[in-house]
Order: C-alpha cells, then sequence, then structure tokens
C-alpha cells in the first residue's frame, strides 16, 4: 500500500467518475459543439452568478488566461510573495502577457487591503509599471491551505474599484475554502472579476480547470486558449468526470481536512518537528528542527511506502486527498506515533 500526500493531484477517477466519462455525449469543442463541456461551463457560471465560464486543461493556463485579459505588457500585477502565479507557473506571467509582479510580504499567503493600497504605483507616475490588476489565491498552498477572511476581500474589491484595478481570484482549492467556513460559490462571483476554479485539486478529476467571469472581460478568453494551446476537441469525457465530480466529491471535503487536523496533532509531537503550520483545510506544512536531515527524514517515509514533498525553504508538505483513504490514514497515525 503506497501512501501518496504529496499533493492533492494524484488521485485517479473513481469508477463511478469513470463511468460518467465514457457515457458523455462529445462534440468538437473548437467549434463549442461538446454538449458535456457547454454543460459544465454553463453550470459552474451559474453557481458564481458569472455569465461566462470557459474550460482549460489546466489552472496555471486559466491564470495565465485571466492575467493577460486583464492586463497590457508593461503592466504589474500585485499579488503575495507566495502566490502560485509567480511561483508556480513557470514564469507565465512575463513570459505570456509581459507583466511584472508586485510581491506583498503576507501572511501565510494572504494580505491585507492596506498593503494593496500602499503597493498601487501612482498611476500617473511614469516611471513605474501601471498597476492594473490584484490577484489572491484562495485556499493558499505555500500557505498551507490558509483560507481568507472574507470580510478582507471585501475591503480590497473596494479599493480595485476606487483604483480601476482587475480582481482575479486562484481558486484552485477555493472549493476546500467554501466547505470549511460554510460559504458559497455566489458570494465569490459577486465579488471577483475572474476566478478559475480546478477540478482535479480536491474533486478527484484527471484533469480540468473552468476561469469564470462577466461576458465583457471573458469575450475575448477563447482567443487567449487558442493562443496558448488549449482548444480541445470531444473533451466532453473529461467535462462529464467534472460534473460528477461537482455532484460527488465537495461535501466530503471536510474529511480532508480532518484527517489533516489529525495528522498536524501527532506531528507536533514529535522531537524532530520545529513547527506545524495552523491547519485550515487539507494541506499540512511543517519544518524540522535545525540539523535534521530533510532527505534522509523524506527517505525514511518512502521506505514505509509514504511519499510527501519539500516545498523548499526547510518546509515539508503532506495534502489529504480523495484516495487516501481511512485504512491509509490509520496507518500513517501509526508510524509517526512510533516517531517514524
Amino acid at each position: 500500500m503506497i501512501i501518496d500526500l504529496r499533493s492533492d493531484t494524484v488521485t485517479k477517477p473513481s469508477h463511478g467518475m469513470l463511468n460518467a466519462m465514457m457515457q458523455a455525449q462529445v462534440g468538437d469543442d473548437v467549434y463549442k459543439e461538446d454538449p458535456t463541456v457547454n454543460a459544465l461551463e454553463e453550470r459552474i457560471a451559474k453557481m458564481f452568478g458569472k455569465e461566462s465560464a470557459l474550460f482549460f486543461p489546466t489552472g496555471s493556463m486559466a491564470n495565465q488566461a485571466a492575467i493577460k485579459l486583464h492586463t497590457n505588457p508593461g503592466d504589474q500585477v500585485i499579488c503575495d510573495k507566495y502566490a502560485h502565479i509567480y511561483n508556480y507557473e513557470g514564469g507565465g506571467a512575463s513570459f505570456n502577457s509581459g507583466v511584472s509582479c508586485k510581491l506583498i510580504d503576507g501572511n501565510r499567503g494572504k494580505f491585507t487591503a492596506n498593503q494593496v493600497l500602499e503597493a498601487i504605483n501612482p498611476p500617473d507616475f511614469y516611471h513605474s509599471p501601471l498597476t492594473s490588476l490584484v490577484e489572491i489565491e484562495n485556499t493558499t498552498n505555500k500557505g498551507g491551505g490558509a483560507c481568507w477572511d472574507f470580510k478582507e476581500i471585501l475591503k480590497i474589491r473596494k479599493i480595485c474599484d476606487d483604483n480601476n484595478l482587475g480582481f482575479h481570484l486562484d481558486g484552485a482549492r477555493l472549493w476546500h475554502a467554501l466547505v470549511a467556513n460554510n460559504e458559497t460559490p455566489q458570494q465569490y462571483g459577486d465579488v471577483f472579476d475572474t476566478i478559475s476554479v480546478c477540478l482535479s485539486k480536491g474533486l478527484g478529476c484527471p484533469i480540468g480547470s473552468v476561469l469564470i467571469g462577466d461576458e465583457a472581460i471573458m469575450r475575448n478568453a477563447i482567443r487567449i486558449r487558442k493562443i496558448f494551446g488549449g482548444g480541445m476537441r470531444q473533451v466532453g469525457y473529461l467535462a462529464a468526470a467534472g460534473m460528477y465530480a461537482l455532484d460527488n466529491h465537495i461535501e466530503r471535503l471536510s474529511e480532508d481536512h480532518i484527517k489533516a487536523k489529525e495528522i498536524g496533532e501527532e506531528l507536533v509531537k514529535l522531537s524532530i518537528i520545529k513547527r506545524v503550520e495552523p491547519i485550515e483545510t487539507n494541506i499540512v506544512i511543517f519544518e524540522l528542527n535545525d540539523g535534521v536531515n530533510e532527505t534522509e527524514f523524506v527517505q525514511k517515509l518512502v521506505d514505509k511506502n509514504i511519499k510527501i514533498i519539500g516545498m523548499g525553504g526547510g518546509k515539508l508538505r503532506m495534502v489529504t486527498h480523495l484516495d487516501y483513504t481511512d485504512a491509509m490514514h490509520e496507518t500513517l497515525l501509526s508510524i509517526l506515533e512510533r516517531n517514524i
């Protein structure tokens, strides 16, 4: 039994999801003739109270398309220093859109409205890049699955309105925040200009993200997706997985959150652990004490058929997910109780 906690992207489609995929009605999505993709896009747009949605093969491509929709070359995007668009999308913001990022030194991937206000470049000062977009990530990946305070999001929205800035949400794990905080998609749709949501993180799909927004901002999204090489044909088989996940895999995310917290409770008992980040959803980030060899620690777990991942800077990560069973959980807790 391999216990893979590197990411919630390692899941494989369940039998129910596979059955739904095989029964999907499909067509050529480049011509917008795939009925299952069209149904998924319409459903998610409606969930968030938006006019338009577009299916993408990856969350990175969806985020990169959003950046391009909001900006012109030479502009600047405000985001946290931990932001996925800055750290984990291959420099796409500069390569694809010709924009720079002004990084905010936030707390676990989150920042305040006042920090946004301080980061905006004066629009009439032509020596600095023109600030055109604010981007946040909920939940925060490198911040350990932390959830934003929605009241702070509303404050940032007002600053964006006052300064004519776009507001984009990288919602790769937004489903987790909705479940953890008893929030609704509509709340987020009312606040953000564009939102990307992932179907493969947390919801167990083999692939896919959706970008959501109103018609005015989304008008050129399909063109940008084409430019990025994201046009797909009979992709309804994958969209059917998304439809199945929306019906069956959202509410159960609370189970992953409980397991993550129980893992954290065992980790803090280990003498070799310096710190465990607060756990709100399905991500557990921890640091080893000085002098403890990270490579050796990870290898000890591998020897016991447990896979985790290093995030750099001395941080290690475990992520609970759909395929992390109760039996696996009991095995891991038992190993941790024995000090590995």
